[in-house]
């Protein structure tokens, strides 16, 4: 199969996409960005062919070409989760569509590995941050934020003021799939974000709506917001490269390791399987084997002498 910058989009296809795209107009920026990208690399896959003549057996052979491209296994479930969005749209609309062609398709599986997370210290190291600048306020605010409540990058991005109330500790964000949920702020967030509303309200915002914005009173982008923690990550001695999901990592894990609650933390995360959530289990096992292996004597005994 010829790549797909090779071949041309199918006027029937850029017509159905601009359809989608005034479908999405309501879901999440990120969410819409992403399934209009996923759904055009197919149409550029169908080439010739229109998107509602597709076959359950011509996707499934797609999805095997991405994959011997070298795309994860991860990657190919997102776009096939873009694609299944599209065809329940066309469904929708088109009586001349009477079925599904992603219905029983899967992506193939790819290696789970563990979310990189940091130790409890760490993350206060990083969070507070002590500089009395316009900017320095609203990084700190925005980091323990994400440590606070275990916010996604875009929903971070993409939080209005209005959705946080600092005297209930909560914060209203919209997750994927555009479902909302409330999360707990902690004490030291909210704290921060007082601080950082107070030089808010000195900024040219205008009508802009955002909690975090730049000097220049315009939303803060994802890309930026990932810039300054890995630029914040170095400044405060961590070591490693950090990004804002190692912040939503953190939070699920020390929550997880102190309550325990698997399914109060797969709430706060705002996934809808609590699969999703398990992985952080794996994460509290490996910090209970080094304590193990630390402190255990059979454990060093083990080590001493090779069975």
């Amino acid at each position: 199969m010829p790549g797909a910058d090779a071949i041309a989009m199918h006027p029937s296809n850029a017509a159905l996409l601009t359809d989608f795209a005034e479908y999405l107009a309501t879901r999440p920026r990120h969410t819409r960005e992403a399934y209009l990208s996923d759904v055009t690399k197919l149409s550029l896959l169908a080439g010739e062919t229109i998107l509602t003549r597709l076959t359950r057996s011509q996707l499934a052979r797609y999805l095997a070409t991405l994959h011997g491209r070298g795309l994860s296994g991860r990657s190919i479930a997102r776009m096939l989760s873009a694609w299944r969005a599209f065809y329940r749209y066309v469904l929708e609309r088109d009586r001349s569509l009477n079925a599904d062609p992603c219905a029983g398709l899967k992506a193939p599986k790819s290696p789970r590995r563990l979310p990189s997370a940091l130790t409890p210290d760490e993350a206060v190291q990083l969070v507070a941050i002590d500089g009395i600048e316009p900017l320095d306020v609203r990084d700190r605010a925005l980091f323990e934020l994400a440590y606070s409540s275990g916010l996604r990058l875009a929903e971070l991005a993409e939080l209005d003021v209005e959705r946080i109330d600092l005297e209930t500790g909560e914060v209203r964000v919209w997750g994927k799939g555009a479902k909302e949920r409330i999360v707990p702020v902690g004490t030291a967030a909210r704290a921060a974000i007082g601080a950082w509303l107070a030089h808010r309200a000195l900024l040219p915002t205008g009508e802009c709506k955002a909690l975090f914005v730049g000097m220049k009173g315009q939303r803060l982008s994802p890309r930026s917001i990932e810039r300054r923690l890995a630029e914040w990550s170095v400044k405060r001695g961590l070591g490693r490269h950090v990004h804002p999901h190692m912040l939503r990592h953190s939070f699920a894990s020390h929550v997880l390791q102190s309550s325990g609650d698997l399914r109060a933390v797969q709430e706060m995360l705002g996934h809808a399987s609590i699969a999703s959530t398990q992985v952080y289990t794996h994460l509290d096992f490996q910090a209970l084997a080094k304590v193990y292996d630390a402190a255990h004597p059979r454990a060093k005994r083990r080590r001493d002498k090779p069975q």
